[in-house]
């Protein structure tokens, strides 16, 4: 990834953070407090009319290990 894209890539979340205001301390908590090996993560998107699509994962090691690298970079 280029410069240019990491940069419009920390704006548009900027943007994304500020209308979801919620979210990101969300993550945060999820992450520091409850995501462990073999915790069960569920996915659920609702659309407008009405339509579900759902799915759950068990988290890995190496899942966190991803995610750390990622929270940490």
């Amino acid at each position: 990834m280029n410069l240019s894209s990491l940069l419009q890539f920390r704006d548009e979340w900027a943007r994304f953070k500020a209308r979801h205001p919620k979210f990101s301390p969300f993550l945060k908590a999820a992450y520091t407090r409850a995501l462990r090996e073999d915790s069960v993560i569920s996915l659920k998107v609702t659309a407008p009319d009405g339509t579900e699509v759902a799915s759950n994962l068990k988290v890995k090691k190496e899942d966190l290990e991803l995610l750390s690298r990622i929270m940490n970079s």
